[in-house]
């Protein structure tokens, strides 16, 4: 996710600190103490390149990195999605926690997390119908799987088969 960042622009680690947790809504916000030592790692590996700016560093994306990047871009992709679920989600559920009415806009989503109410209790409902079925056997669990995949199809706009 460093280097994905990096790769929007060059940063001082603070700012790629304060760039993890604006993505995530401030849900994770990563210490300083994970974070330098990954930069400096990804500078010994040569993914990323270093400049004085001041008494701080400011890190680029040097080309091994563009090329990792490049080659792990579906990896990159679901990391940035998951952040920025986690950001709607968080912003879901403090809304409901302080009791703040839901802002709908002219599809019906809500405004802050762009979900329309009808996409949340399904998501709701399909996690329930799994957990309710935790002891299922395991042709029950085949059953479920090949339900699944073709709904991920249908999601996905694969043609089932």
């Amino acid at each position: 996710m460093l280097l994905g960042l990096l790769e929007q622009s060059p940063s001082h680690g603070y700012e790629l600190i304060k760039a993890l947790g604006t993505l995530s809504n401030g849900f994770y916000t990563p210490s300083p103490g994970m974070v330098y030592p990954a930069l400096t790692y990804l500078e010994e590996l040569g993914y990323a390149t270093v400049e004085p700016d001041g008494a701080k560093k400011r890190y680029h994306l040097a080309e091994p990195g563009k090329a990792h990047l490049e080659a792990n871009r579906s990896r990159l992709t679901l990391m940035f999605n998951r952040f920025k679920h986690i950001a709607r989600k968080m912003d879901w559920m403090r809304q409901a926690w302080s009791g703040e009415p839901r802002n709908l806009g002219p599809e019906g989503e809500d405004v802050r997390t762009g979900w329309v109410p009808e996409f949340v209790e399904a998501r709701q409902a399909i996690r329930q119908a799994l957990l309710d079925r935790t002891d299922a056997s395991p042709a029950e669990q085949r059953r479920i799987a090949a339900i699944l995949a073709r709904a991920t199809d249908e999601i996905n706009g694969k043609p089932c088969a």
